[in-house]
């Protein structure tokens, strides 16, 4: 599973490009940093991307952007919100597609995992997540979105052993963007309401 995929392949949550990145929104982003990950070098590296900020400040309009990117460059990318991601390996361990989902997270170029951390994991959940970056390691480049900040993930995974492992595999080679301000979809519909 290499090699080009179109955006509708990805599954992109947003139709984002890179171009389009509004770096005068006060989210603390850092504009030398977005565009040097734009270029995709970090992904040729099989390094990852940490997203954190509240809600609504972009960040997966962002990953899309990004996902959208790496698809122009000829790089297979798939795009999953975690949530479902955990229900739909579940069915599949029933069904007999555990095995086939597993090898197509593990084989893209960039998987985009958004809205990480929305509820605490259970014992599937945490095997599932670090099946998943196991494969990928040092293979392989994953972003992260989360509303959480990186410092309670280890409480928020459960279990300690598993903790130490998921973000073994995930936070050190791991580039972070840590978002702030308010909610831009707020300040649009504000915006759109005064117009």
């Amino acid at each position: 599973m290499t090699g080009a995929c179109s955006p509708a392949y990805a599954r992109l949550r947003h139709q984002a490009a890179v171009e389009d990145v509004d770096y005068r929104a006060a989210r603390g982003l850092d504009r030398a940093l977005f565009q040097k990950l734009a270029q995709g070098s970090w992904i040729d590296a099989h390094e990852n991307l940490i997203l954190c900020g509240p809600t609504g400040v972009g960040k997966s309009w962002l990953a899309s952007a990004l996902g959208h990117k790496a698809c122009r460059d000829n790089r297979s990318v798939l795009y999953q919100r975690i949530p479902k991601l955990f229900a739909d390996l579940a069915l599949a361990r029933g069904d007999g597609r555990y095995p086939r989902i597993l090898r197509a997270l593990g084989g893209v170029q960039l998987l985009i995992l958004d809205d990480w951390g929305l509820e605490p994991l259970d014992a599937a959940a945490r095997h599932d997540l670090l099946e998943i970056l196991e494969e990928r390691y040092g293979r392989r480049s994953t972003i992260i979105t989360s509303q959480i900040p990186l410092d309670k993930w280890h409480e928020l995974i459960g279990d300690p052993t598993y903790a130490d492992a998921i973000l073994d595999r995930l936070v050190h080679n791991a580039h972070r963007i840590n978002l702030t301000g308010h909610s831009l979809r707020r300040a649009r519909a504000n915006k759109a309401s005064k117009d």
